[in-house]
């Protein structure tokens, strides 16, 4: 390598008398400074006259030669900045380079700068707008073959950059040796035979400060095993989908009509290899699909597998909006993963994170050295909560980011669905700030209005484009309409999780039995609203962390009360309206507080107790799945009928679940006291006889075995229906109960 050089040196340069020479030298500093923001004005072939002159800077080179001539190129001064000057058409356009370094080690290539610009003025135009949807296309890296030459195609949005260059295994990650072509508030370079595997990052040199930074490509499809944060070439080939039966199914079924059932999973805890490492994504598909298809869900949600340098933080702060975490495998092997659940009739789902991303150096924050995917005012810029920054949704092209990072999931990846994140952080300009700590928004109120306005033009954008795609909200306050379309004020969701559910129903389960009496509301409240939006169930990861203990800890009672309750609840949920969210190991009752870094205790599937709740699960999922009347009018006032929500002294509770379409019914009876009612009456909408199709007292179950045999109707009017029942109810015990022509007519449904 040269030693620095001076701006003019006279000892050597006397015969550079014209200021173009000083302009070239000039330049030539600037480019081993790696300050040169117009690289193509000084660097490839131009024309003069009647002349062609090609320059090459290449750092540390002794000697350069046009491949095609045989031709050697003239050092200028003392500089490593190389020109050849001269009268031929036999220079083809790309023509090829032959270098030796100070090592003596020898290299050939294409001349980069002998290419032009790359990306169309209309694919600007549109991100710029924030409009185009496959941006992911066009930025990044993306194998390219350019007038018949192999290479790859290297583009950043950087708009406060002074200089943007790419560096990797190709050029020993030296920034001063590829500069990109600015174009406006993007950077681009084609780089000729660099191919799919090799490592590289961008460096930018800011535009205020001077200062180097190394960043890992926003558009990235793959990235190296953390620690390491380099990115990856990756090879675009489509990925040759099998899955056409699954995606035509889900085109045209309605999912508020559709049983919909998840098990939301931890890939890295789920299970691992036996060395302890991670599986990959094509034996987590194996494993997964035949253990899910086995217990009846119709879907598998996946926490953040968007790619995440820190463990611990489950993928909720990803660095890699492109690209599933390098932990498991390739995009390709993850396109397998999703291809093998759907050809097994399983529907896969992102948890997908919008709402803030880690201030890690390598990644978004202060991308360019300006505050450029955060908001520059300090009083938006922060979750100071969680340590991370905040998406400016007023920003075109960030709005672009984040909409062409859903679509590509959705369209490269066929997911079925995105769980959108932390929407409550989105929604409000107060969220987890103290009084003083916020600017209320030019109406006076909290909402955070470019948030409210990305949210609605997301989930058009997607319910027109995709048809069927689940769109989910985590939205945990009263919020309005979350579920309703933007047209009609809302925020345009196709489901929101129910906390409130989750929340009271827990709170109840955790009291002693005794005193449940005195806390019924917080069963009954609920169907209060529980209409006025499209809500799912959730019992996720966030309720066995943080030092909550596991579901089965935060039951009442001893041991044997715990399991009871536990069953109660899962029969309270699959019967409740609302789709069904369950997290890993609550099927069968892990009995430790989840933990990333290890595996799920599935050594406990010896124990009975343990496989008899696996075995409930396993049948409400077939019951939900095949009886119409539990799943197909779950966001709708008639599908539920109260029997008797106010029997507080027995902590009981009985409602109908119907079909209005066909007049099918089931009873279902919950006893939440620790002692049995027997000849306990309920109300019948029919004469004849009732089975119980489940009773979660049963012997398969692990219960205590207190079943009832065929029960027939009275015609003895009762909580508001002609006839009724004489029930045995057992402690701390869900029963459903159908009339028996009912129960024979059941026939397996289509499943979204």
């Amino acid at each position: 390598m040269n030693a620095p050089m001076t701006y003019f040196d006279n000892s050597d340069n006397n015969h550079l008398t014209q200021p173009e020479d000083h302009r070239l030298i000039h330049d030539a500093l600037l480019l081993w400074q790696g300050r040169h923001s117009d690289p193509f004005a000084v660097l490839g072939h131009h024309g003069h006259g009647d002349r062609v002159i090609v320059r090459v800077f290449i750092p540390g080179a002794q000697q350069i030669q046009l491949v095609e001539l045989g031709q050697p190129l003239q050092r200028l001064a003392q500089t490593d900045l190389f020109e050849w000057n001269g009268v031929t058409d036999a220079l083809p356009l790309h023509y090829r380079l032959a270098w030796v370094d100070a090592k003596g080690d020898e290299y050939a290539g294409y001349d980069p700068y002998s290419f032009a610009p790359q990306l169309s003025l209309y694919d600007l135009h549109l991100f710029n707008e924030g409009r185009h949807l496959h941006a992911y296309r066009v930025l990044g890296a993306h194998s390219r073959q350019i007038d018949g030459i192999e290479g790859t195609l290297f583009s950043v949005w950087a708009p406060s950059a002074e200089r943007v260059s790419v560096v990797g295994d190709f050029n020993g990650w030296d920034g001063r040796s590829h500069p990109l072509r600015r174009r406006g508030s993007v950077w681009e370079l084609f780089m000729p035979e660099v191919g799919a595997g090799m490592r590289y990052q961008f460096e930018i040199r800011t535009r205020e400060t001077g200062e180097l930074l190394r960043k890992s490509d926003p558009y990235g499809r793959g990235f190296e095993r953390r620690p390491d944060v380099a990115s990856l070439v990756v090879d675009h080939a489509a990925y040759p989908w099998r899955d056409e039966v699954w995606m035509a199914r889900r085109r045209r079924l309605r999912p508020e009509q559709s049983p919909l059932s998840v098990y939301e999973v931890h890939l890295g805890s789920w299970q691992k290899n036996a060395d302890g490492g991670y599986l990959s994504y094509g034996e987590l598909a194996r494993r997964l699909v035949a253990y899910v298809g086995s217990l009846g869900f119709t879907h598998i949600e996946l926490m953040p597998i968007t790619e995440h340098p820190l463990d611990a933080s489950w993928g909720y702060q990803p660095t890699g909006y492109f690209a599933p975490t390098s932990r498991h495998g390739t995009l390709k092997d993850f396109c397998g993963f999703v291809d093998y659940c759907h050809q097994a009739g399983i529907g896969v789902i992102l948890d997908w994170v919008p709402g803030h991303f880690p201030k890690d150096a390598h990644g978004l924050a202060c991308f360019d050295g300006s505050y450029l995917y955060e908001y520059a005012d300090p009083a938006r810029r922060e979750h100071r909560s969680w340590g991370t920054l905040v998406f400016n949704y007023g920003c075109n092209q960030v709005k672009n980011f984040l909409l062409a990072s859903a679509c590509f999931w959705l369209e490269e990846c066929h997911l079925d669905g995105l769980r959108v994140d932390a929407v409550t952080s989105m929604l409000y300009l107060d969220y987890a700030r103290e009084s003083g700590e916020w600017i209320p928004n030019p109406f006076g109120g909290n909402e955070n209005l470019e948030a409210i306005a990305f949210l609605r033009e997301m989930n058009d954008v997607i319910h027109r484009r995709y048809p069927g795609v689940l769109m989910i909200a985590e939205e945990s306050t009263a919020w309005p309409l979350v579920t309703r379309p933007a047209w009609m004020g809302g925020l345009g969701f196709g489901m929101k999780w129910n906390m409130g559910w989750m929340h009271d129903t827990l709170e109840y389960l955790m009291l002693d039995p005794g005193l449940r009496r005195h806390h019924h509301e917080l069963l009954t409240f609920g169907l209060l609203y529980a209409f006025t939006e499209n809500f799912m169930l959730p019992l996720s990861h966030d309720e066995v962390v943080h030092g909550k203990g596991s579901l089965m800890t935060r039951m009442a009672g001893d041991r044997i009360q715990r399991f009871a309750n536990l069953r109660l609840l899962y029969v309270y949920m699959w019967t409740y309206p609302g789709k069904k969210f369950l997290f890993m190991g609550n099927e069968f009752c892990q009995e430790r507080e989840w933990n990333h870094a290890g595996v799920l205790d599935w050594d406990l599937l010896a124990k009975v107790e343990h496989s008899g709740l696996q075995r409930l699960v396993c049948d409400l999922n077939r019951l939900y799945r095949e009886l119409s009347y539990l799943h197909g009018c779950e966001f709708a006032q008639e599908g539920f009928e109260w029997l008797d929500c106010h029997d507080a002294a027995h902590s009981v509770v009985v409602y109908l679940r119907r079909l209005v379409e066909t007049g099918d019914a089931a009873v279902v009876i919950l006893n939440f006291a620790a002692v049995a009612r027997l000849g306990y009456r309920v109300g019948a909408p029919s004469s004849g006889i009732y089975r119980e199709i489940l009773n979660s007292d049963a012997r398969c179950y692990a219960g205590g075995g207190v079943i009832n045999q065929d029960l027939r109707a009275f015609s003895v009017p009762h909580m508001g229906q002609p006839y009724s029942l004489l029930v045995d109810l057992p402690p701390l015990t869900g029963l459903v109960l159908t009339p028996f022509h009912v129960q024979g007519e059941a026939t397996e449904v289509e499943s979204y």
